[in-house]
């Protein structure tokens, strides 16, 4: 084991020492003359070992822990902890065609993200140290899962703070351009490769397979994307809309419709804000409805328009709620925690006037386990409300 070392600051192996694998730029003891990717040994100021790590030139988030203790982090450790992560799915979800495979710094190999979707794989690519072992992941991934064709989809914009260019494009095998997966009793197609990041959105497969209990009456589902709340609610709803501003995405609900026998789920190609808006004006009112938006908190900074445009959707779904009635309300916006989103509802209910009850609070599904001690694996927040 011959890595480079690099030296870090008594506030970087605190931060180390209390759980947190990442190390910032700022916590580094002198610049490393490194082209970024290796994996390095990692050194305090008295020059006792704290473990191994990716190491990257670009990113302010220098050093990504992959282990405490004094491993070789060769191809038998990844791939002992791809297996790790895969087994620890087949435990929770026995029987399952679809899960997240790999989630990153929780599964302990930062910067790798690996969906299934039945036969299929999609891959993300993140940081150096991942991107540098792109040919080795791909192996191990065909070794382990014996996917029929692996998607890359290495086109997020965290990879633009790395020094990588997006990319994405199939890596394995043939993948065909609908891909099957069931939630439950319901059949979904996604397109890995033209879809929203990875395909499915697999986070808020649990909470959507929750929804039984509430499915009744008329349902909406506002940014549907490929209707997966949609298909859930009509289990138990006599009606369901399901409302998505993609015309791309609006047929492939309608396909998914048809492909479960939900005749009476209705697909309107709309922005979700102007169509709660309009419905708020009209005599229409619903029994359940699912809002879950993409992230409007990317950054710090754009937390206080976050703010509002959650506010604004969750007063107008309490409006349009018969008394009774359900909202599932989710944020996906790392930079809104469960306390803040939760005071965002709490506003929208006091302004909607009234009474509403927290009948759950959900969050990832159990293949996006949360590191404990690292917020950031701790992101989606969701809320089962009842209006009183």
């Amino acid at each position: 084991m011959s890595e480079p070392t690099v030296t870090i600051t008594r506030r970087g192996a605190d931060r180390l020492a209390g759980g947190h694998p990442w190390i910032y730029r700022s916590d580094l003891a002198g610049e490393p003359r490194l082209a970024g990717g290796e994996v390095v040994r990692v050194v305090d100021a008295r020059g006792w070992f704290r473990g191994r790590a990716f190491y990257s030139s670009k990113s302010q988030i220098a050093l990504r822990q992959l282990t405490r203790e004094d491993l070789a982090c060769d191809r038998d450790f990844f791939a002992a902890r791809i297996r790790a992560a895969k087994e620890l799915r087949e435990a929770t979800f026995p029987g399952a065609d679809a899960w997240r495979a790999v989630h990153g710094e929780a599964d302990l190999l930062p910067g790798l993200v690996v969906d299934r979707y039945g036969d299929y794989l999609s891959v993300q690519l993140l940081t150096q140290g991942a991107e540098a072992r792109r040919d080795l992941f791909r192996e191990l991934l065909e070794e382990i899962y014996r996917p029929r064709g692996i998607v890359e989809r290495s086109d997020a914009k965290v990879r633009l703070l790395e020094g990588l260019e997006q990319r994405k494009g199939l890596l394995a095998g043939q993948v065909p351009e609908r891909v099957e997966y069931h939630e439950g009793e319901v059949v979904l197609q996604v397109d890995l490769m033209a879809g929203q990041k990875t395909g499915g959105f697999l986070d808020q497969r649990e909470n959507r397979l929750a929804l039984a209990p509430y499915a009744r009456g008329v349902g909406l589902d506002c940014f549907s994307y490929v209707g997966g709340f949609a298909l859930q609610l009509a289990r138990g709803c006599q009606k369901v809309t399901a409302v998505e501003i993609s015309e791309q995405m609006a047929p492939l609900i309608r396909d998914n419709a048809r492909a479960n026998g939900a005749a009476h789920l209705e697909v309107v190609t709309a922005n979700a804000f102007d169509f709660l808006k309009q419905k708020t004006e009209s005599a229409e009112r619903y029994d359940i409805i699912v809002l879950d938006p993409p992230a409007f908190a990317k950054s710090k900074a754009s937390v206080p328009a976050a703010e509002r445009g959650y506010k604004e959707i969750n007063l107008r779904g309490l409006q349009l709620l018969k008394p009774g009635g359900v909202l599932v309300s989710a944020s996906c916006s790392f930079h809104l925690d469960e306390a803040h989103f939760e005071e965002i509802l709490r506003s929208a209910a006091a302004d909607s006037k009234r009474d509403v009850q927290i009948i759950e609070k959900r969050g990832a599904g159990r293949d996006h386990p949360v590191l404990l001690g690292v917020r950031e694996t701790r992101y989606l927040k969701c809320f089962i409300l009842r209006v009183a």
